[in-house]
């Protein structure tokens, strides 16, 4: 009997033993498969990108195990050391991962393991961070969506060390690290894991990697699918003052995927925090196909995560920076590592666009993984294209019916236009509705302000946003769009902007020397219409391109109208007196106006004016039509921050006192050059001589140029019908014109 039951026990032993083998063999790597380890080992020595990129991830990760391991007692804010240190550590655990399933130098896997069990070791006494200010607090990071970043990385080293390391070892670390770092950021903070945003992105992608490594059904579901009971209140705020949106089931990955990106691949933050969430989408997506490609994750919603890709870098400058809409820091660009993973993938996984390749040159880098191999092979092959920037239109909203985003380019980024006609982009978005940008070959022409906040710098607040971020950046006199009686759109709230987006009425590249825009907003104000419509022109008249800009606004009240721009550079020259005060005050007390020292203010007497200024070695003039009372201020951000939070930067406002229908009408007119080495000034004066309002109704606007030379020029634009086939006619002092679409832009009129 006794004998019978030892056989019994060993037959259990020995099929738990074959049935771990047989799960071992049926595992595919998180993000390295097995076959593309092959194919890498095989090439070394023979891709130049992906060879470099190893040798430079090895020398960083061979210098930092020469220093040894160091786990602190969580203690800072971001830009801390603290902080710092355990983020340094999750980045070094999936380097070093990477490079024990290349190299099988087990000197990599041992520095995983022995990082891994300092983890555990502390981890499991942890309180919540000692610093209280997030919304929801992680153990390692003041916040959880740091925990989130830690894990997300420490699931690809523990995905790379998990079958070399021993059974009871890979136990420990789940019980008492894996496992409770997951129920932290997800069951221990429903406020965070279950809510559609990007923190919530890195939280879902956490749980879930770590869960596909563990082969751990539970916490994939949680994942994919959210939490099935939220824990939220109404009215909760997070980290960046915006209210949390209330989730049940529902929430999790998809609920990501599908709400805050637009069929077009529009993500509805803006690109700043579309940057940083790509990452999380696409590394968990990557690890779904490998390791559950029955989900079709990259086919999700017509693939819109590959489509996400190509957005992203189209909303990228010259020098490859990303629009600083909403919270949006300038500077951040297609060279941060996040993007490198996105092209990466995206290459791998979306036909071999060619085209990304050349921003692959530009990064300098590849992921030491399949993609990662591929996108080098292409380059090492030659079938590199140039990823050429484009004028484009992207809808914003789960179904593309919530605004969007327009983007005019002339030639090669000589001239081009952001327009914001966006919905809110959830808490990190900004009260700026019809507002825009202009940039000239990389160099902000006519700027967005950004966010206000100096990340991981510790000395500005810990790294994190600022009070100024609400009291200045997010207020709609931060941006350049209009502002009615010094407030700010929807009241500067959250909740009610959010339930409000503008429209587009048309969108119009096809001809590129005439390239229109034009959206309307309607909730921003009560009982207020504001429409307005851009355009780069390119006239043979002009030596460069320009923008024409038409702002109406119509009210059921008379009201003040400022309309701001914020300009960069040395004023140069103005047609119209000012006064410059004694001293500086605040233009007022709230909504932003107590941050803008007011400079010099003038009344306009001419029907025009103009304002020319330098910067960079190039001239820019900006004429509007003028009306009688208009009073223009030249105005300079920096007022009550005695922190100095805020960068000290020019613009010009023009002010329209009580009324109840209006247009603005302005061109942005950039000519000429200035070379300090041959002290040569060229063409430095506007070749515009008259800008007017010829017509201005319900039904039609139309607006006349005269340049200098004599030259006359005539663009009207439709108010009410904007389909292409509509044939319209219309009599402006005794001369007819006709033609068909919603604009037309006539040369050599009377």
């Amino acid at each position: 009997m006794k004998q019978s039951l030892i056989i019994s026990m060993l037959l259990i032993a020995f099929n738990i033993i074959l049935m771990s083998a047989c799960n071992a063999d049926e595992r595919k790597g998180l993000i390295l498969t097995k076959e593309g380890i092959t194919q890498i080992q095989a090439n070394l020595g023979k891709t130049p990108l992906f060879d470099k990129t190893l040798q430079q991830m090895k020398l960083e990760v061979d210098a930092e195990i020469e220093k040894g391991i160091d786990t602190p007692v969580p203690r800072d804010f971001s830009g801390g050391y603290t902080h710092q240190r355990h983020k340094a550590n999750f980045f070094l655990l999936q380097k070093a991962g990477v490079l024990f399933q290349i190299l099988e130098d087990e000197k990599y896997a041992n520095y995983v393991r022995d990082m891994f069990f300092q983890y555990e070791a502390m981890y499991k006494g942890l309180p919540l961070h000692p610093q209280t200010r997030s919304y929801a607090r992680g153990k390692l990071f003041w916040q959880s969506l740091n925990d989130s970043n830690w894990l997300v990385y420490a699931a690809q080293a523990y995905d790379a060390i998990y079958e070399w390391l021993p059974a009871e070892e890979r136990s420990t670390l789940e019980n008492n690290l894996f496992r409770p770092f997951a129920d932290h950021i997800s069951i221990d903070s429903p406020q965070f894991f279950n809510r559609v945003h990007n923190h919530s992105t890195w939280g879902a992608a956490a749980v879930g990697m770590i869960g596909l490594v563990m082969q751990d059904e539970v916490l994939i579901e949680r994942a994919l699918y959210g939490l099935k009971e939220d824990g939220l209140e109404i009215g909760a705020k997070d980290d960046d003052g915006g209210f949390l949106k209330v989730e049940g089931q529902g929430a999790g990955f998809f609920a990501n995927l599908n709400e805050p990106f637009s069929p077009d691949g529009y993500y509805t933050e803006g690109p700043y925090y579309q940057r940083y969430a790509m990452y999380p989408f696409l590394v968990f997506a990557q690890a779904l196909n490998n390791a559950r490609p029955d989900l079709k994750v990259l086919e999700y919603k017509n693939g819109v995560l590959l489509k996400a890709v190509d957005v992203l870098l189209n909303l990228s400058d010259a020098d490859g920076d990303f629009f600083p809409i909403n919270d949006g820091q300038k500077g951040m660009s297609y060279h941060n590592d996040a993007v490198v993973t996105a092209v990466n993938i995206a290459y791998f996984y979306g036909n071999k666009d060619p085209r990304l390749l050349s921003i692959a040159q530009e990064q300098g880098r590849v992921l030491l993984d399949d993609t990662g191999y591929a996108v080098a092979a292409g380059i090492r092959d030659g079938l590199t294209k140039k990823f050429t920037k484009d004028s484009a239109n992207y809808s914003d909203g789960a179904n593309g019916d919530q605004g969007g985003l327009g983007l005019l380019r002339y030639g090669d980024e000589e001239l081009t236009l952001l327009f914001k006609y966006s919905a809110q982009g959830l808490s990190h978005g900004h009260y700026d509705k019809l507002s825009f940008s202009l940039y000239g070959q990389g160099d902000e022409i006519m700027q967005d302000y950004g966010l206000a906040r100096f990340v991981n710098i510790e000395q500005k607040g810990g790294g994190n946003y600022l009070p100024e971020n609400k009291t200045w950046a997010k207020q709609t006199i931060a941006h350049n769009t209009l502002v009615q009686n010094k407030s700010s759109h929807f009241g500067g709230k959250y909740e009610i902007g959010s339930q409000h987006h503008s429209d587009l009425r048309f969108f119009d590249a096809s001809n590129k020397n005439v390239q229109v825009i034009s959206a309307r907003e309607d909730n921003a104000y009560p009982d207020t219409v504001m429409q307005r419509t851009m355009a780069i022109i390119k006239d043979e008249a002009f030596e460069q391109a320009f923008v024409l800009d038409l702002y109406k606004a119509s009210s059921n009240s008379k009201n003040q109208y400022d309309l701001p721009f914020y300009y960069f550079g040395q004023i140069l020259k103005a047609n119209f007196e000012y006064l410059v005060p004694d001293t500086l005050k605040s233009l007022g007390d709230k909504n932003g106006y107590q941050h803008l020292y007011l400079e010099a203010k003038g009344k306009l007497k001419t029907n025009n004016a103009q304002f020319s200024w330098l910067d960079k070695g190039k001239f820019y003039t900006l004429t509007t039509v003028a009306e009688k009372g208009d009073e223009i201020q030249l105005v300079r951000i920096g007022a009550n921050d005695p922190a100095y939070n805020l960068r000290r930067d020019p613009a010009i406002i023009f002010s329209r006192p009580k009324t109840k229908e209006t247009l603005f009408a302005s061109i942005i007119e950039p000519h000429g050059s200035y070379t300090p080495v041959s002290e040569s000034a060229v063409n430095s004066n506007s070749n515009i001589a008259e800008l007017r309002v010829v017509q201005d109704d319900e039904n039609y606007t139309a607006i006349s140029i005269k340049t200098v030379q004599g030259k006359s020029r005539l663009f009207i634009v439709s108010n009410n019908n904007v389909e292409t086939s509509t044939d319209h006619q219309l009599e402006i002092n005794g001369q007819a014109y006709s033609w068909s679409g919603p604009y037309h832009y006539f040369v050599d009129t009377k």
